[in-house]
């Protein structure tokens, strides 16, 4: 039986997927009507205040010196740029499409593994990578989707997505502070989202746009603080399976606030897609 601080991290992820998706169920809503550029503006601004309020109190000045500063804004503008492909695919995309195509991530960080540190990604790992990118192919049908180029946002998240993951890891290695890290990239998006408000600011009159703007941001912040728990509680190996569990979440949210229900090309892809991620976990587990 699994000791109860595994449990909590456990526990600890699926909250942070619940999180997040109720921050891209925000973000699609508030794309609707206001511009995009000017959403994410008001998430990083206020996810920012919200991180160093919280997280700058408790940490030593010299832990937020970096010895890698090129690789933390190499960072800060993957983020950026994976955030900005994130919210025009979800005001395009049903939540659950977008969901299942960027949940490849974890593959293709392997398959990067194999280019940057020169890992050995193995028969069976091609193999996954091959079934998950047709799982994708299922979802979005280039010959008769009904999504056009905006079917390329999803994509380009999830491979800005991946080489933000790998620079992180390298951040690491290179003992930079995990804490510092994230402020670090927070202020990068805050302050080049911040310069777009000449040109992407517009008048927002009702006080509810502005409360589910503010809870976009928080809810963000939040999964970000529950991730960062979770690894303290159990390791990464054993919260990998429990990452998919957005997957679920992402269904729920697009049947219950956008009433949009997957079709079975749909579904069959996304069971493609899990059942790759799930293997790979699977996999990478065994060679442990």
């Amino acid at each position: 039986m699994a000791p109860v601080s595994v449990w909590r991290g456990v526990g600890l992820i699926l909250l942070a997927g619940l999180c997040f998706t109720i921050q891209d169920a925000l973000a699609k809503h508030a794309a609707a009507t206001v511009p995009v550029l000017m959403v994410l503006m008001v998430r990083y601004v206020l996810q920012a205040g919200i991180s160093a309020a919280l997280l700058l109190p408790a940490l030593p000045r010299e832990r937020l010196r970096s010895r890698r500063i090129g690789l933390q804004l190499l960072r800060g503008l993957l983020l950026l740029g994976a955030s900005t492909s994130a919210v025009f695919g979800l005001k395009h995309l049903p939540m659950a499409e977008f969901a299942a195509i960027v949940m490849v991530t974890p593959l293709l960080v392997s398959l990067l593994a194999v280019v940057f540190y020169n890992e050995r990604l193995g028969g069976a790992g091609w193999v996954l990578l091959l079934l998950s990118f047709a799982g994708t192919l299922l979802i979005v049908r280039p010959t008769g989707t009904p999504y056009g180029w905006a079917a390329l946002y999803p994509f380009a998240c999830m491979v800005l997505g991946a080489l933000y993951q790998i620079v992180t890891s390298r951040l690491a290695h290179a003992g930079e502070d995990p804490t510092a890290t994230h402020l670090l990239s927070m202020a990068v998006c805050a302050l080049l989202f911040s310069l777009t408000a000449p040109l992407s600011w517009s008048p927002v009159d009702s006080m509810a746009s502005w409360g589910w703007l503010a809870l976009m941001s928080a809810t963000g912040a939040a999964g970000h603080l529950f991730v960062a728990h979770a690894y303290r509680y159990a390791p990464a190996t054993v919260l990998a399976p429990y990452t998919y569990g957005s997957l679920g979440w992402a269904v729920l949210a697009g049947w219950l606030v956008f009433g949009q229900i997957p079709d079975g090309w749909t579904w069959t892809g996304i069971a493609l897609i899990l059942g790759c991620g799930l293997a790979s976990t699977r996999l990478r587990q065994g060679g442990r």
